[in-house]
């Protein structure tokens, strides 16, 4: 909702009614053909974010994480247009209130706000060169750089200034962001173990700070 100005955001959260939802519970599953709904995610508290993660499965029993989406995002939108299955699985990390919006309000919404079909394709557009960019990236580079270029992008999308540093601003554990890049657990476990040795990053349980982003930055290009 980003693109939406203020009197957009608030008559599109007029649309449904908030519901808290507890982290690990999931509001869209993949191969639900019921694309009847979609949600806008907020935060519980204030100073917080809400944070989901967007995962698919292979059908060889790999799941991928595709994405995360965090406050003032919409998920379920790719479904509703499309009038097709749902693609991907929505999970959320955190404690969230996601404003339910049932297809039919929601399309009836872009159809008296005709302007606001510009700022609906640009954000999937956005969320569209995001997808490509991590493919290009595990072509290009190793993981240590692959992993240096999402934790860059994260920041720079949701980070959070602190005393101690650039706090990513989102909460996924280790795991999970070796999956945003294509990695197994050891490799990425290596390449934050030396992340941290070289004064990069600080972590705790699901936390990430960037205490030099300069080096950072240095190494998103291979350097």
């Amino acid at each position: 909702m980003a693109a939406f100005d203020q009197q957009a955001k608030a008559d599109f959260l007029a649309l449904g009614e908030p519901q808290r939802f507890e982290a690990g519970e999931v509001l869209l599953r993949q191969g639900d053909p019921r694309s009847d709904r979609v949600y806008l995610l907020r935060s519980v508290r204030p100073g917080t974010s809400a944070c989901a993660k967007v995962t698919a499965n292979l059908g060889t029993g790999v799941e991928t994480l595709l994405s995360i989406r965090v406050s003032g995002d919409l998920v379920g939108e790719m479904g509703v247009l499309r009038g097709a299955e749902r693609s991907a699985t929505v999970t959320l990390c955190t404690p969230t209130l996601a404003f339910r919006i049932s297809a039919n309000t929601f399309l009836g919404f872009l159809g008296r706000n005709p302007h606001l079909g510009a700022a609906l394709a640009a954000m999937i557009a956005d969320r569209l060169e995001w997808s490509n960019q991590r493919r290009l990236d595990f072509a290009a580079f190793d993981v240590t750089v692959r992993l240096a270029r999402v934790i860059g992008e994260l920041a720079r999308r949701h980070g959070i200034e602190t005393a101690a540093g650039l706090e990513l601003g989102v909460s996924l554990s280790q795991q999970e962001l070796g999956r945003l890049i294509g990695a197994r657990d050891a490799a990425v476990s290596k390449s934050m173990r030396a992340l941290k040795e070289s004064g990069v990053l600080r972590t705790g349980y699901r936390q990430l700070i960037i205490t030099d982003p300069d080096q950072l930055r240095a190494l998103q290009h291979g350097n």
